[in-house]
């Protein structure tokens, strides 16, 4: 598995070359009588976003990024895995990672920046990422997965991110057809209201390969941040309401609840989950627990600047199952602590 990370908004896009000024032509025709209109629109536009103090409300798919970072659902693994990075180079940022799993199935990291990266099993399935932003504004991303097994699942999923001065909108195609238009279209809108409160809305369209099997559907979004907590909510078309709270109460530790509601005509449910993460020096630590009785935690201890011990426990008091999982990362490199940016050593 290799990856290339570049920088992302977090951290800072590297500035563009200015674009020499030039003066735009007289408007004419019709578009001479909309242009007092749209000057004004856009003047009063400006003193909303400076007045209420708008900010980009960050993009639909991170709107629970904060509950999913403390609950331990998207890092739990079961059976023994080890993760082998050798780091190459540094800038540009390029590191080969191999990753050896006995019993274990775990998701590819999560995204946040502009990337590539590729990754092959044993069984020869290929995944491929790639994030590519052509200004701070605009990022185009690219997942695709290729199996080789019979009736394996492959996939080839495009998105675009464009990212206002306070507000972000995405559209993404998944297995799109050119012949037939068949496929999962979706287009979400996110737009802040007040310094803390953004809402949106998202619609999702699927086409099958048989004529007249096509699917819509709609989901509200809102998300509101505090000082040190944030909450967000989710309402389905089709019934489905997702509620979620996340709070930070000290230097070192975080909670989260997240709540979803089920009311289709097909399944009536409600499921509950509370968790926790402690970041200790050289440590963190996961535990959640929801209302279906399943307990996980997970254990992550820095041995070493480049050696990690991983402890994973999961126990489904209803089902009488549980996982345990233990792994282990190491990290080498060939780079001087200069070249790896870390600060040069002081003589004895």
């Amino acid at each position: 598995m290799a990856s290339i990370p570049l920088p992302s908004s977090k951290q800072g896009i590297p500035p563009y070359p200015a674009v020499p000024s030039q003066t735009p032509p007289s408007p004419s025709g019709f578009w001479s009588w909309t242009s007092p209109v749209t000057s004004r629109y856009n003047r009063f536009a400006e003193w909303r976003r400076e007045s209420l103090g708008l900010t980009n409300p960050g993009t639909a798919e991170n709107l629970l990024k904060e509950v999913k970072a403390t609950h331990v659902t998207n890092f739990i693994f079961d059976g023994a895995r080890a993760d082998l990075t050798k780091i190459l180079s540094m800038n540009p940022a390029f590191q080969v990672t191999h990753t050896f799993s006995l019993a274990s199935q775990t998701a590819p990291p999560n995204t946040i920046s502009v990337f590539m990266q590729g990754g092959v099993d044993h069984d020869g399935n290929l995944t491929a990422r790639f994030n590519y932003g052509s200004s701070p504004s605009n990022v185009t991303k690219m997942q695709a997965q290729a199996s080789s097994t019979p009736g394996g699942h492959s996939m080839l999923q495009l998105e675009h991110d464009y990212l206002g001065s306070d507000f972000s909108l995405n559209a993404k195609a998944v297995n799109p057809s050119p012949t037939d238009f068949s496929g999962i279209y979706v287009g979400n809108y996110l737009q802040s209201i007040t310094k803390n409160l953004a809402v949106g809305v998202e619609a999702l369209y699927q086409r099958g390969n048989i004529p007249g099997l096509t699917e819509l559907g709609t989901t509200y979004l809102a998300r509101y941040t505090a000082k040190n907590w944030i909450a967000t909510a989710q309402a389905q078309s089709s019934g489905i309401l997702q509620t979620t709270y996340w709070q930070k109460l000290g230097e070192k530790l975080e909670v989260a609840a997240d709540l979803q509601l089920i009311a289709t005509p097909q399944r009536r449910d409600a499921i509950a989950t509370v968790g926790a993460k402690y970041t200790l020096r050289t440590a963190t630590f996961r535990a959640q627990f929801d209302s279906s009785g399943k307990v996980s935690a997970l254990l992550e201890q820095q041995l070493a600047p480049t050696f990690a011990f991983l402890v994973a426990g999961e126990i489904d008091h209803v089902k009488s199952t549980s996982k345990v999982g233990v792994g282990i990362m190491i990290e080498s490199s060939s780079l001087t602590p200069e070249e790896a940016g870390h600060p040069p050593q002081a003589p004895y």
